[in-house]
């Protein structure tokens, strides 16, 4: 009988391992978020990269001082912040800005052509780092922006931060968190629930800036049979630890939109027409609204063509994107 050839038995070898891994990643995945996580989070480390490289030709090239990388708590590796400073005139607000990322992806540096260009407007700007998920679960990344902005409170004016008008900011995830910390330095019922003291008084928060936020876990439950996306699935299960993360109890709090008082700061709301949590924007913009909160909201009419994707606000390439730009900056001037 002749022998197999040595490549053949090589090639068969090699699919046979192959397959084996493959095996072992799907069952992995059946029972831990950690591999799907980690696929989102480089699908979002290379959209990010793509981001910033994108904006880098709208940054003016003078007229800021940067300092990045300060550690805003020591105790912690990932608590790390970058610092935009307009040169010359003091800044009169402080723009604290939370990357977007699914929880379990995004970096500061995603945005810091953003918070350049918006520091080129007059804003001292601070762009955080929180640890992503399954590293950490909720709401850990919450916490990790509270110390950040009594590091700022403490330590900003010596890099001239000003400190006593903050506006809290955010894209996706990150808009969601900028929320959660509004609502926990104005409510002290839902500081309570969540068992963090805020870092700062209500009255030094002095408007929020929100781009394409999910606001209330019920409506990440968006296939028609009601149950959440794989990707919703995805990260909920990351960021709460379970898989049925709608059974987590925590997740009341996460739903930001159904907790906002009337002592919740004057609001920037913003989302594409095509982006799949358009309804969580404008559940928080009712929400506000009925709480005699003041909202802008810049919003697209559902026939808008082309239709504006998920975090269309950093196209500054698009006339939109430009839009959201200088609408966010009128809100911003028009604060008291």
């Amino acid at each position: 009988m002749a022998r197999e050839a040595p490549k053949r038995r090589v090639w068969k070898r090699t699919l046979f391992a192959i397959l084996l891994a493959a095996g072992a990643l799907f069952a992995w995945s059946l029972l831990s978020p950690v591999p799907a996580a980690w696929a989102i989070r480089t699908v979002f480390d290379i959209g990010g990269g793509t981001v910033a490289r994108k904006l880098a030709k709208h940054v003016p090239p003078a007229g800021r001082n940067e300092l990045l990388d300060v550690q805003y708590d020591a105790n912690d590796p990932d608590a790390k912040l970058d610092l935009f400073v307009p040169a010359g005139k003091p800044a009169r607000t402080t723009i604290v800005w939370i990357h977007g990322g699914g929880f379990v992806g995004g970096r500061k540096s995603d945005v810091a052509n953003y918070a350049r260009i918006l520091a080129s407007r007059g804003y001292s700007v601070a762009s955080i780092e929180y640890t992503r998920a399954p590293q950490a679960h909720y709401p850990v990344p919450l916490e990790q922006a509270n110390r950040a902005l009594q590091w700022l409170s403490v330590n900003g004016p010596r890099h001239g931060v000003a400190r006593d008008r903050f506006v809290l900011a955010g894209d996706s995830a990150g808009a969601q968190i900028a929320a959660q910390l509004a609502n926990v330095a104005t409510s002290p019922e839902y500081a309570r629930a969540l068992t963090i003291q805020p870092a700062v008084e209500a009255r030094r928060i002095v408007g929020v800036l929100l781009f394409c936020g999910p606001y209330d876990a019920a409506l990440t439950r968006t296939t028609d049979d009601g149950k959440p996306s794989w990707f919703m699935r995805t990260v909920m299960w990351a960021y709460f630890g379970r898989k049925d993360f709608w059974k987590d109890p925590r997740v009341a709090s996460f739903s930001v939109a159904r907790y906002v008082t009337p002592a919740f700061p004057p609001a920037f709301v913003s989302v594409g027409n095509g982006d799949p949590l358009q309804s969580h924007s404008f559940l928080l913009a009712d929400a506000l609204r009925a709480q005699g909160v003041h909202v802008d909201a810049l919003f697209w009419p559902e026939d808008h063509a082309p239709a504006l994707p998920h975090e269309y606000q950093f196209d500054l390439d698009t006339i939109e994107g430009r839009e959201a730009l200088n609408r966010a900056a009128q809100f911003l001037a028009a604060l008291p």
